[in-house]
């Protein structure tokens, strides 16, 4: 039986009694199980989070922390042959298959997961932020207004609710939530953010965004020079704003009112 590497343990995971029926269970009272086995490209099985532990190491030598062979590979890129287009040095990825619950993953990159594990690992106090970043992405706008709300009540977290609506993330080419949510399309987040980060004029809110924002208990947060969230730009030198021209009709509407800045 291939076990994994790491903890020497099967490679299964058990379920809690939430994630099966147990009135359809043909096992009822007994612990309910699924794959849990992501496979390097070296060969090595380990369980996902036996592996994400080994993040900071994983993040310095990009090696199987096993085996120690290199489990790097480059990401495709223009051929050397092709003279339309310049020579690059195509981004490194760990491909990796991972078997769950949900089936198998084949060709699955998991640098930016051990990237981010690794970052977080030396900088704990920045997970609200990535937890922010993720959930503008997504769309999660109930979960950014509770985030932003725990901070506000827990004085022992480092962060701010206002340090994390500005946050420019070494991750993610130094982006705020903004950026990502333009980029993203996540239009109702756009709004959400601009209420509690900009310094737009309450009358250029549509009311239906007014009502969902203070049903939900969305404060104002925006406070001193400087502190507008659509001034913020990225490492590309671009605003939020810039973003949303970049994408044309996308956001025509709101580049236009001008409430992007």
């Amino acid at each position: 039986m291939t076990v994994c590497r790491l903890c020497s343990q099967a490679l299964t995971i058990e379920l809690d009694s939430d994630s099966f029926d147990e009135a359809t269970s043909s096992s009822v009272g007994q612990p309910q199980t699924a794959p849990d086995d992501l496979l390097l490209a070296c060969g090595c099985h380990f369980h996902w989070q036996c592996l994400l532990d080994e993040s900071p190491q994983i993040a310095l030598d990009l090696a199987c922390p096993a085996c120690s062979n290199a489990i790097v590979t480059p990401r495709p890129g223009p051929s050397a042959t092709n003279t339309l287009l310049p020579p690059s040095n195509p981004e490194p990825q760990i491909l990796a298959r991972y078997h769950n619950e949900g089936g198998i993953q084949p060709n699955l990159d998991i640098l930016p997961l051990i990237t981010e594990e690794a970052y977080l690992d030396a900088n704990p106090g920045h997970r609200p932020a990535r937890a922010f970043m993720t959930m503008c992405a997504e769309g999660d706008v109930s979960g950014i207004v509770e985030l932003l709300k725990d901070l506000d009540e827990d004085e022992d977290e480092s962060m701010r609710p206002g340090e994390v609506i500005r946050w420019q993330d070494p991750l993610e080419e130094g982006r705020t939530g903004l950026h990502v949510a333009v980029e993203k399309g996540q239009e109702e987040v756009v709004w959400l953010l601009l209420w509690v980060g900009s310094g737009n004029e309450t009358g250029v809110f549509p009311g239906e965004v007014v009502s969902a924002a203070e049903t939900m208990g969305a404060e104002r947060r925006l406070g001193g020079d400087g502190d507008d969230v659509r001034g913020l730009k990225d490492e590309a030198e671009r605003t939020p704003g810039d973003v949303a021209r970049e994408m044309g009709s996308t956001w025509a509407g709101l580049v236009g009112a001008g409430v992007l800045g």
